[in-house]
């Protein structure tokens, strides 16, 4: 062939593709949803912040979008424009290439708090949409639809039932079968998952993409949970912290569906992008953190009352190297709790004999489903629940009331709310450091709360604080309390997982400097070995007791970077999902 007809050909040829990218570009297919340059900010004048800044995003029929970032980062704000519910100060936001001014049913919401009517049944909550986008269907063909809903989320039988009557699974269920009973083009998940336990929370994982799977719906989840993003996701977009948030690189999910837990613990292709997302957000983290970087104060060396020895020793909070390992520090023997059932007629033993000794300065995490007694072990630990059976001796002596020798973090954070930051802190630190001059108490309160990342909160109150900052109280107040065992129930379980794994590390980092004697109880798998020497498993409840122990022999100090490459993370993670994945399933 000669060069000249060659040369024709490939003229040819350009002008056919140019011609064919004139006709889609005259016939474009509109995406589904398109958001082009949206911007959103707060307030007016030098009050006025920028939430969200040039947010691009294009999601095609039937996918599934998952949105992660910070608490604060805009995510509910993006929703509620998609959603209609707020306005874009710039940019565009299109469905169908047609803009979004208004709430419709065409997209169904589902936000992190149940708003049920209180007063309405199942039946009636979920009712409530269906009558009022449907009306001109017969009473019959409303009724069909929407106990077809109702029962899609497996809550035909409590269809009867009231809000007041539901766990909060089953409340979650009752606003995802009213979301889809409107019959939306588009589901808009905000974080509908993240105040339930993790068995209820796969339950309602699978359930959401099951319904996916039938109706094929566009899905947008914004979640926390880099997990939940895989296993449910098409596509992960980190949106990047705010103000002025912006979304980050598109991580695409390239594994087969249906997905399996267990399994996805052993696909490579897994574990290759669960490590690229969670290093993104850690580096967008901690480059956030250090933009918030200040000089830290000094730990004044002075140690606790709760201290045997802290007359005669207080030059230094750390423990002496000879009292670290120190075999049966904390010891349960036989350690059950016995309730009396509702109607008083009969009993429930919860926890069934609880057996275990501790060294000094060693850390254990508990690790089981809901109601298998993890929180009430420690609630007798504490001293705030009395012990049915058995006992439990801490530093050669028994527990029988709560003290100050033991620091306690809780889920929600039990804070003075008409107190500032510093004030709730310095109540537990005037107890227990009497001795010491008043400036070294100020500086123990100011070290800590600094370690937390409220130095600019010191003294803000309590009732004006986000949930996130109020728990970085308590765990700073436990801190600054030097005890002699630190007590942590799911303390983190709130907190969205950046920050999450922000106050792990401070929680890693300062235990290092205390290694004071530590348990946590937690229903994440990563935390508990992240944090743990030993990870204790616990059976179902009632008659709940230990089911297995496993240790976690991984080097210290520990980050969540080096735990993802190192070579037994995986093994130690199969362990621990096997187990919780038999006591769901048991043979």
């Amino acid at each position: 062939m000669s060069a000249a007809v060659q040369a024709k050909i490939i003229d040819l040829a350009v002008h056919k593709q140019e011609n064919a990218t004139i006709k889609l570009i005259e016939n474009p297919q509109p995406d589904l949803l398109a958001l082009k340059g949206v911007c959103k900010t707060y307030g007016e004048g030098k009050d006025k912040t920028s939430i969200l800044r040039n947010i691009n995003l294009t999601i095609k029929a039937g996918e599934f979008i998952a949105i992660v970032g910070f608490s604060g980062s805009g995510k509910t704000t993006l929703v509620s424009m998609i959603a209609g519910l707020l306005q874009a100060d710039s940019g565009l936001l299109l469905k169908n290439g047609r803009p979004i001014s208004e709430p419709g049913p065409d997209r169904g919401v589902v936000f992190q708090n149940y708003s049920l009517m209180p007063w309405l049944t199942v039946y009636e909550n979920v009712a409530l949409a269906v009558d009022a986008i449907f009306k001109d269907w017969t009473p019959e063909q409303r009724r069909a639809h929407t106990e077809k809903y109702v029962k899609m989320v497996n809550l035909g039988r409590a269809m009867d039932k009231k809000p007041a009557e539901l766990s909060g699974g089953m409340r979650q269920r009752v606003n995802v079968a009213r979301a889809l009973a409107a019959n939306p083009d588009v589901l808009l998940l905000d974080e509908p998952l993240s105040a339930l336990d993790a068995l209820t929370r796969g339950n309602l994982q699978d359930e959401i993409l099951q319904i996916w799977e039938q109706d094929k719906k566009t899905v947008i989840l914004i979640t926390n949970d880099v997990d939940e993003a895989i296993y449910m996701a098409d596509r992960v977009i980190p949106l990047n912290p705010g103000p002025d948030a912006c979304f980050g690189p598109d991580f695409y999910v390239d594994l087969e569906r249906p997905r399996d837990r267990t399994a996805l613990n052993h696909n490579e292709a897994f574990k290759r992008l669960r490590a690229d997302i969670t290093r993104y957000l850690m580096n967008i983290g901690m480059r956030k953190a250090e933009a918030e970087e200040c000089d830290k104060i000094k730990l004044p060396a002075v140690r606790p009352n709760t201290s045997n020895d802290w007359k005669l020793d207080t030059t230094a909070l750390k423990p002496k190297p000879s009292d670290l390992g120190k075999p049966r520090y904390l010891e349960f023997t036989r350690l059950s709790k016995i309730y009396p059932t509702p109607d008083g007629n009969s009993t429930v033993k919860v926890v069934d004999g609880f057996d275990m000794k501790m060294k000094k300065g060693e850390f254990i995490s508990i690790i089981g489903h809901s109601g298998c007694g993890k929180s009430t072990v420690l609630s007798m630990t504490a001293g705030l629940t009395d012990i049915s059976e058995g006992g439990i001796i801490l530093d050669n002596r028994e527990i029988d009331s709560a003290g100050p020798d033991r620091g306690v973090v809780f889920q929600a954070p039990s804070l003075f709310p008409w107190l500032t930051a510093f004030e709730n802190v310095m109540l537990g630190v005037d107890k227990v450091y009497p001795h010491a001059s008043k400036t070294e108490r100020e500086d123990i309160v100011e070290y800590y709360l600094t370690r937390v990342g409220l130095t600019d909160a010191l003294y803000k109150k309590a009732a004006e604080m986000s949930n996130g900052m109020r728990q970085r109280v308590g765990i700073a107040r436990a801190f600054a309390l030097s005890p002699k065992l630190l007590l942590l129930d799911e303390p983190f379980g709130m907190l969205d997982s950046l920050t999450r794994w922000e106050l792990q590390e401070v929680l890693m980092e300062v235990w290092e400097r205390t290694h004071v004697t530590a348990i946590v109880v937690t229903h994440d798998v990563d935390e508990a070995i992240l944090l743990a020497d030993r990870v204790v498993m616990m059976t179902n409840g009632p008659h709940a007791k230990i089911g297995k122990i496993q240790e976690i022999d991984l080097p210290r100090p520990r980050s969540r970077k080096a735990l993802l490459e190192h070579p037994d993370y995986y093994k130690y993670r199969e362990s621990l999902l096997t187990f919780l994945s038999e006591c769901d399933h048991p043979h």
